[in-house]
Formats: structure tokens, sequence, C-alpha cells
């Protein structure tokens, strides 16, 4: 009867260190997609900042200088993509679907790309750049530029310590048992061509 007690009372305490297990591992998991999920938030706070200092930019230019129309009809229509992809990306959980992140990415890149064409224009008129207008819009987005920078990187960084966790056992099993709930994370990848050192010529 005392062996049969023992073997019970083993049992229940095995049932429950799984089961203290199981909720440990449910409640790290919770947190860090939180965690996730902010970091996420702030990156879509900084790239919206730039969307935002677009319109101005393009304006203030515009009014200056009598540069090439497809200038700044380039960088309206990446604007607009940025802005379908991000609504789009609005109805799910971007940071769970890489395929998403990528196409998010892949329009912020096309963004970024029209105005570095827009900045090399600008740079063939001397006096827009002297205007206190045109310097400081351009100050606002190039601080804009390293907020994005910091963003993606913490964000990866979170999305690294949950796909670790993740990973880790007994985790692993707690998050199978969840599907999709508990998917891994994507990250943010360096833009195309960003391993090549860009030619200068003088």
């Amino acid at each position: 009867m005392s062996v049969r007690r023992w073997f019970v009372a083993g049992i229940a305490v095995l049932v429950f260190i799984l089961g203290a297990s199981a909720v440990s591992g449910y409640n790290a998991l919770v947190s860090l997609d939180q965690a996730v999920e902010a970091q996420w938030g702030q990156v879509e706070n900084v790239y919206q900042r730039r969307a935002d200092l677009i319109p101005n930019l393009v304006e203030t230019v515009k009014g200056a200088a009598a540069f090439e129309k497809e200038t700044y009809v380039a960088v309206a229509e990446a604007r607009s993509r940025v802005g379908q992809v991000s609504a789009a990306a609005g109805t799910g959980k971007i940071a769970d679907d890489p395929q998403a992140l990528q196409r998010f990415q892949q329009a912020q890149d096309g963004l970024s790309n029209a105005l570095s064409r827009l900045m090399v224009v600008v740079e063939r008129y001397p006096d827009l750049k002297a205007t206190a207008a045109f310097r400081d819009l351009q100050a606002q987005l190039e601080g804009t530029e390293n907020r994005i920078a910091v963003e993606r990187m913490r964000f990866n960084e979170a999305a690294q310590s949950f796909n670790t966790r993740r990973q880790s056992f007994p985790t692993v099993v707690v998050a199978g048992l969840f599907g999709a709930r508990f998917k891994e994370k994507a990250f943010f990848k360096a833009q195309a061509g960003a391993d090549v050192a860009p030619k200068v010529k003088f």
C-alpha cells in the first residue's frame, strides 16, 4: 500500500512539474510575443514619421527648383506603395509572416531609393540646399532614417529573443500545442546590394 502511495505521489509531483513548466513556457512566449509586437509598433512609428515628412520635403523642393517631374512623381508613387502595403499588412500580424514582412521591406526600400534620387537632384541646386526650410527637413529626414535603423535593429533583437525561447525545450512543445499562435518571427534583412561597397567616381 505504501509503495502504491509513493507511486501516486511521484506521478502527482511529475504532473505538477510538467504543468508548471508548460505554464511558465506559455507565459514566457506571451511576454516575448508582446515585446515583438511593441517593437513592431515602434518600427511602424518611425516609418510613419518619414512618410509624414516626405510631402513637405517634396513641396519645398518643387517650390524652389524646377527639376525633373518624374523624380517627385517617383517619390509620390513609392510613398503610395508603402501606404498600400502597410494597409494590407494591418489586417494581420506582419512579424509572424515572412512574406508580408518582405513586401513591407521592399516597399520601404523602394521609397528609400526614390528619396535618394530626389537628394541627388537637389545637389544641382545650391540655392535650395541653402534655404533654412530645406535644411530643417533634410535634418529631420536624416534623423528619422537613423531612428529607423535603430528600431529595426531592436525589432530583430526582440524577434531573436522570441525565436530562441520558442525553439528551446520544453517551450517548443508548448508552442507546438498552440499552432499559429506562436509562429516564429521574421527578421528585417539588409537591402539588396548593401553588402557591396559603393563605387565612388571623381
